[in-house]
């Protein structure tokens, strides 16, 4: 409480044993790629760095975002993710601890919940709209405003997101800032609990509006007609809980076996005159995909040179398009396969 009366957030506060070159710049120019050159001064302007006795230092939250070795200044700032069978914890059948930098962490924690969703499509348009079930927006808010409302004062305690046949749960550690309960919350009112990593993931277009999130949860389900989000104190944590229409149950997909794969993967070498676009047409006949998405996929820690070369060839080629055409730079630009791509996918597939 005192941190908060004090009008310094936790993780304004500096970090005196620390320099300016324990944090990642080259990660976080990477995060503002889309949006806007990331310079130095940009370090100073977002406080992840602070002058301290005559030098820079880097801020709690700036350690937080981007720093090289969080996890020894903060062993807890993870995002633990779980896929249950059932409706309790009593088997889990896939598990991942994400620990990269909060802003990727954000997009790692929406892989793995589209990794157990299942996916349709709507041909009600005029283009086809994948339709999955989960309520992806909803999730996408949830997850937001628990790392951005987290208190990673706390030890023993990560963002913690756990996937049930009926529900998924994203859990927070710290309970509601004083004088703020849920019924603000809907209206609107907001408490920022870290000033530092909202005023980045605002930068990121991350969030919005300030207050809206839960507003616009709330109305997704309404728009959706699936039951309202709950959202509770369970001890020094704040849980929010996504009802599910339908049950979904694990299922255990069919694959194609591993030497028909790697013929595959040969014939779109030689089609495509590149190996790597051909894994990325091969990743893409999943469903569609993020550059980020791609990357991991592919086995890379980040999106290269040669990826961006490769998408943007296929994209000229006609094999690939993007999901927001009209906003090519968008930090939720994903990929998908044309009825050109697909046709030489199976055109292809044929062969093996």
């Amino acid at each position: 409480l005192k941190r908060t009366t004090s009008g310094i957030s936790f993780d304004e506060q500096p970090l005196p044993d620390r320099i300016v070159d324990d944090l990642d710049f080259e990660a976080a120019s990477a995060c503002f790629e889309r949006h806007r050159k990331f310079v130095k001064k940009d370090l100073e302007s977002l406080r992840l760095v602070v002058p301290h006795q005559g030098h820079l230092v880097p801020t709690v939250g700036g350690m937080l975002l981007f720093g090289n070795d969080r996890d020894t200044i903060f062993p807890d700032s993870w995002i633990q993710c779980g896929r249950f069978i059932g409706k309790d914890k009593a088997d889990i059948f896939d598990h991942i601890d994400i620990h990269e930098h909060l802003p990727v962490a954000v997009e790692r924690v929406m892989e793995f919940l589209k990794k157990h969703a299942m996916r349709g499509a709507d041909f009600s348009e005029f283009r086809r709209k994948d339709v999955w079930s989960i309520p992806l927006t909803i999730l996408r808010e949830a997850v937001i405003n628990a790392v951005v409302h987290a208190d990673y004062s706390q030890r023993g305690a990560p963002v913690r997101v756990a996937f049930f046949d009926d529900r998924i749960e994203i859990e927070n550690p710290g309970i509601l800032l004083p004088g703020l309960t849920v019924e603000d919350m809907l209206q609107g009112v907001s408490k920022i609990r870290n000033h530092v990593i909202a005023r980045v993931f605002r930068e990121l277009d991350l969030i919005e509006q300030w207050g809206s999130g839960v507003r616009r949860m709330f109305s997704e389900a309404e728009a959706l007609g699936i039951p309202q989000p709950e959202i509770i104190e369970v001890g020094m944590r704040v849980r929010l809980i996504v009802y599910l229409v339908e049950s979904i149950r694990v299922q255990t997909p069919t694959q194609i076996t591993a030497e028909d794969e790697t013929r595959l993967k040969s014939r779109l070498k030689s089609r495509l005159k590149s190996e790597l676009a051909a894994k990325v047409v091969f990743l893409m006949a999943e469903g569609q995909a993020s550059k980020a998405e791609l990357a991991q996929g592919l086995g890379h820690k980040s999106v290269s040179g040669e990826l961006h070369k490769q998408v943007k060839n296929l994209l000229e080629l006609g094999y690939i398009e993007m999901t927001i055409p009209d906003k090519p730079r968008s930090s939720k630009q994903e990929y998908r396969l044309t009825a050109e791509g697909k046709a030489v996918l199976t055109e292809e597939e044929r062969e093996v």
